[in-house]
């Protein structure tokens, strides 16, 4: 090939310049096209094309308004321009599953002791239900309403349980944090529809005299009129909160956070309702039901705060030392694409 011949485009290697000055070979370091345009070490914007010298091979000064074409694979740094930081990788807890013996065998407890449960007290139950729809069917209702109180407290509790160890991100390494999501929202759905029913059903409780008014407007009902409101107050505020699910885009990560707060009050609510308007309090089986959620509630939050603190503390105290953080923003674990730092 001669040397007036026009070399290949793809032979072509262009230096990146501040100025007339040449770049030094030894210092090149070669960034693809593929590189995303502002995370290239040494170009920075404002860079145009200056006369091409003979050969073919440009080279780039400042004063333009453009940064470099895509495709060009240029050849060392530019001198005097700021180098952009290498994007940071997240780390931290990271999900890798439970083992499958592990899996299998967790399956298998949760059977045998449904299966333990229903063997012991599906019997008893079934032949009081015909013992009472025999003799007094308007018990049934009396009946049915204290079991979905009860069902719909757990499985609200069961909701803030998985939120908190969401928040904490404790269950990272175990489960996939957009399927622990998408169960911690439909936890709380079951849980609002499960006490929607345990309101409705009082109407066909021949006990005291309840009204749709008495059930929908707060502290109007005919029995503990205080307590059965805070429940009534309990409800709308869980139904804000699940609303909020589906509005979480209008409304802004910020937004939805501040409000998500208001969980930890209904579920105070919920449980002050459940123990001073239920009629089973004084059982020792219903003592359990409210002391072990409200327990581990309290020990997570308590958790979720000092880890909070603690690592708050810990930059501070990383920043006044004059060392950088090794890694961006820690997104959390309910935090969508796109949205704002931050956790639950």
């Amino acid at each position: 090939m001669q040397p007036d011949e026009p070399q290949p485009a793809k032979q072509h290697l262009h230096d990146w310049t501040a100025g007339p000055a040449a770049v030094n070979p030894a210092a090149a370091r070669i960034w693809g096209p593929s590189a995303p345009q502002g995370s290239r070490p040494g170009i920075a914007q404002g860079w145009r094309p200056a006369t091409p010298p003979a050969g073919g091979a440009a080279t780039w000064q400042a004063g333009g308004a453009a940064t470099p074409p895509a495709g060009v694979r240029p050849i060392g740094p530019i001198s005097g321009a700021p180098t952009a930081p290498r994007p940071q990788s997240r780390t931290g807890a990271m999900y890798r599953g439970l083992p499958w013996p592990v899996r299998i065998a967790g399956w298998i407890g949760l059977a045998v002791a449904v299966g333990a449960v229903l063997g012991a007290t599906g019997p008893t139950a079934v032949a009081r239900v015909r013992e009472v729809a025999a003799i007094q069917p308007g018990l049934l209702a009396w009946y049915s309403v204290r079991a979905l109180g009860f069902l719909a407290y757990l499985v609200v509790a069961a909701s803030v349980l998985y939120g908190l160890l969401l928040s904490t991100k404790i269950l990272d390494t175990i489960a996939h944090r957009p399927v622990s999501f998408a169960l911690h929202k439909d936890l709380a759905i079951v849980g609002l529809i499960l006490a929607a029913l345990h309101g409705m059903l009082l109407i066909f409780d021949h006990s005291f005299n309840f009204t749709p008014r008495s059930i929908l407007v707060p502290f109007a009902s005919p029995y503990s009129p205080i307590t059965v409101g805070i429940g009534q107050l309990t409800f709308y505020a869980s139904a804000v909160v699940t609303a909020s699910f589906y509005v979480r885009r209008h409304i802004g990560q910020r937004v939805w956070r501040v409000l998500h707060y208001v969980t930890f009050l209904a579920f105070i609510g919920a449980t002050f309702h459940g123990i001073a308007s239920g009629s089973d309090t004084g059982s020792g089986w219903a003592f359990w039901v409210y002391l072990v959620p409200t327990t581990a509630s309290i020990f997570l939050l308590t958790y979720r705060i000092v880890v909070s603190v603690a690592t708050r503390v810990g930059r501070s105290r990383d920043r006044r030392a004059g060392i950088s953080a090794p890694l961006g923003p820690m997104r959390g674990p309910l935090d969508r694409p796109g949205a704002a730092p931050g956790g639950f």
